[in-house]
């Protein structure tokens, strides 16, 4: 199988659907269609069965599908390792990002990436913060931005720590919370955030939200609170200094220190050996570094 035919089973397999999947390839459907008649019968098996909802891949299908993504994979491995070795930044940055990361900090990480070295090429994944080390483990990812206090053996740098904020439209200090009618909205994930947040709500009130508003998504969140639904707990990494809402800083027991939340750069050691995986780790820490401070 050629790299050629392993994409367009690939693409095939991603889209269920001739026309799209001709988009995709650059083809006219007839052309597809040719190509695909063509690899079945390399195979000497159908691969793909046709209905009106599409494309299903057939038992066969499934197993040369794997082995075409394992093709695809394999030959971006051998040509990232290749140009490690030349002297020019080359082949393709895989990041795994929180996706709080990777709405409001990292596109203008990229931004000076993409213009200092244009023959690099990125993919990028957004998740959950065990959504990204699974991504990494599993090879998807050469080096993942996660949140909070994560498990990792490998290499792992610290990029900035930014401030718990309580935001309301009215709440203008935390004694309001005992009377407001208002809900408590909450963004709920997979990480330890909404823990932390229980936790802390523990440690200063002795009794449940009155009303509380869960929502899996943070900038829906952030959302319903700015627009006066109820108030929330956000992170200083989400605001931008513009909002029209009270921002109170969360503070641990002992009311000296505020409530805050690291973010990470983890991966192997032998993905930071990758010539663009160095250079990105560059443009990240003077970024984490020098441009920005989230405790403020």
């Amino acid at each position: 199988m050629t790299v050629t035919e392993a994409e367009i089973i690939k693409i095939l397999a991603e889209e269920k659907n001739m026309r799209k999947a001709a988009e995709r390839l650059f083809l006219t459907q007839p052309a597809l269609s040719q190509r695909l008649q063509s690899i079945e019968k390399d195979w000497g098996a159908q691969l793909f069965i046709r209905s009106q909802k599409g494309l299903a891949p057939t038992p066969a299908g499934e197993l040369v599908i794997q082995y075409a993504n394992e093709t695809i994979a394999k030959k971006e491995e051998v040509f990232d390792t290749i140009q490690a070795l030349h002297s020019k930044v080359h082949g393709t940055l895989k990041i795994a990002c929180a996706s709080i990361v990777g709405q409001n900090w990292l596109p203008k990480v990229l931004k000076d990436f993409v213009t200092l070295y244009p023959d690099a090429k990125i993919s990028l994944i957004t998740g959950w913060s065990s959504e990204i080390v699974k991504a990494i483990y599993e090879g998807e990812a050469h080096v993942g931005i996660v949140r909070g206090q994560t498990e990792w053996k490998g290499k792992k740098i610290h990029l900035f720590r930014d401030m718990m904020y309580l935001v309301d439209q009215e709440i203008q200090k935390f004694d309001d919370i005992l009377t407001t009618d208002r809900p408590f909205i909450q963004f709920k994930s997979d990480s330890n955030y909404y823990q932390e947040i229980q936790l802390w709500w523990q440690r200063h009130f002795s009794s449940s939200p009155k009303r509380q508003i869960i929502v899996d998504q943070i900038e829906t969140c952030k959302q319903m609170a700015m627009n006066g639904i109820g108030y929330a707990i956000l992170p200083s990494i989400t605001l931008n200094g513009g909002e029209n809402v009270n921002k109170i800083p969360l503070t641990n027991n002992d009311k000296d220190t505020g409530l805050t939340r690291d973010t990470w750069l983890i991966g192997y050691e032998s993905s930071f050996e990758l010539r663009q995986v160095k250079a990105f780790v560059e443009v990240v820490t003077d970024h984490a570094s020098c441009l920005y401070d989230y405790t403020k």
